[in-house]
């Protein structure tokens, strides 16, 4: 299951001493793409290594072959750890005598190391990849803390990925710019055990109805929760659109305003959710303990297969089904990026590019049942029917059922606006 803290941007600027401009389109001088020394790939490379932006792929891989790459990201999921352990790291062993080494830390741990190095003027820390995304994303390039660009130069991007493809151009609308490149998509999605409750809702008024019907047993995790935070934003989209907020400024009362008829929606909601709306849990697995523990009727994940690995492991009936709202859940895609002061920006290149080939995309796909992100137009007839032979268990839908149902993130700036308004507006609060 994908998992991700997110740094606040207040604490990353203080870290940092410098200020985050806004996502509006506006650049500050002192911004990534400003500075060559802050760890664009066009500066040159120490100690008689190649300089990364003009040297072919053959000699990047030269240059890695032999060393040791560092990747960073949240360690909480045993599977994916395994994963990157057993079929990544031999991948990149045997292929180009890689040695993989997995660290497990939290985002907001890691951008504050990498803010600190960047204070002390680091030039060659210990962190190489960064598993990231969203906010964390917009935090750490608009101040410098990443290597870049660098996705141009990697076989598999051209291979593999749909360039043109708005998750490889923007995460949460702010422009990647080749910071980082595409790992796996996650996509909102609901589920509920059907030998319990029948027809799962497919809009918001059919969510309000069913929880009418099954007073106490429906909740959320409380924002800034991720998965809480998306379906609060999710319930926006049902009744705002969502076109009017991937250009929005993140003023308080302008998000305020576009968002009342939600806000009205989550209040009108609150007196038949578990403890009335007057508390909401913290985190989403402890929505989903209490749901597998038959205190809820209803979870919710950002991980689109959660369902299928639960019954698998026993964790819910047989019985379970996964649902999206008729008018879409939202998406994102988790990317890979690399430090400003990575010690071996070549072995994570070349690790990342490894990561984005099909056979480690299949394997992604069959052992953690992630989303993949390469695009079929670009699979070769047998590596398609690989990937169409891969049984994705019980309770789940298709990936072709997914993204036709996926609606595109926000712009990072506006998550914590909402969280923000949803704190003051909705927890404990009723409408009349």
């Amino acid at each position: 299951m994908w998992k991700f803290k997110r740094v606040s941007a207040l604490a990353l600027a203080l870290a940092l001493s410098i200020s985050l401009t806004g996502c509006g389109g506006n650049t500050d001088s002192s911004g990534p793409g400003s500075s060559r020394s802050n760890g664009d790939a066009t500066s040159g490379q120490s100690g008689g290594q190649p300089d990364l932006a003009t040297a072919s792929w053959d000699e990047i891989v030269e240059t890695a072959r032999g060393t040791t790459v560092t990747f960073y990201g949240w360690g909480g999921d045993e599977n994916r750890n395994n994963w990157l352990n057993s079929d990544v790291a031999d991948y990149v062993r045997e292929k180009y005598d890689i040695t993989l080494e997995v660290v497990g830390m939290n985002i907001e741990d890691i951008l504050a190391k990498l803010a600190g190095e960047k204070e002390a003027g680091t030039e060659s820390g210990s962190i190489d990849m960064i598993w990231i995304n969203g906010e964390n994303f917009y935090s750490a390039k608009e101040n410098g803390l990443l290597y870049g660009p660098f996705t141009d130069q990697l076989p598999n991007m051209e291979a593999y990925i749909d360039l043109e493809d708005p998750e490889t151009l923007n995460d949460f609308c702010m422009p990647i710019e080749g910071y980082e490149a595409p790992y796996a998509k996650a996509q909102l999605v609901m589920y509920h055990d059907s030998a319990v409750t029948s027809d799962p809702p497919a809009s918001a008024q059919e969510l309000l109805a069913f929880c009418q019907a099954n007073p106490g047993k429906v909740t959320y995790p409380a924002p800034p929760d991720f998965t809480g935070s998306a379906f609060v934003r999710n319930i926006i989209y049902e009744l705002c659109g969502w076109e009017q907020f991937q250009d929005m400024e993140a003023d308080y009362d302008t998000v305020k305003a576009a968002i009342e008829p939600a806000l009205d929606y989550l209040r009108e909601l609150n007196p038949y959710l578990w403890n009335q709306g007057t508390t909401f849990p913290d985190a989403s697995t402890t929505v989903d303990s209490m749901f597998a523990d038959g205190e809820l009727v209803m979870s919710i994940s950002y991980a689109p297969y959660t369902v299928a690995i639960g019954i698998d492991q026993g964790t819910y009936a047989g019985t379970t089904q996964t649902f999206v709202f008729d008018n879409g859940t939202i998406g994102n895609t988790n990317y890979m990026a690399i430090a400003f002061d990575s010690p071996n920006k070549a072995g994570a290149m070349v690790v990342i590019d490894a990561i984005l080939s099909a056979e480690l995309q299949l394997s992604q796909y069959a052992t953690l049942r992630e989303l993949p992100v390469v695009t079929s137009d670009k699979l070769s007839t047998e590596e398609q029917a690989a990937f169409d032979q891969v049984d994705m268990g019980q309770g789940v839908l298709t990936q072709e059922e997914l993204l036709s149902h996926r609606l595109p993130e926000m712009p990072a700036d506006l998550v914590p606006v909402i969280e923000e308004i949803w704190l003051n507006e909705v927890v404990g609060q009723y409408n009349g």
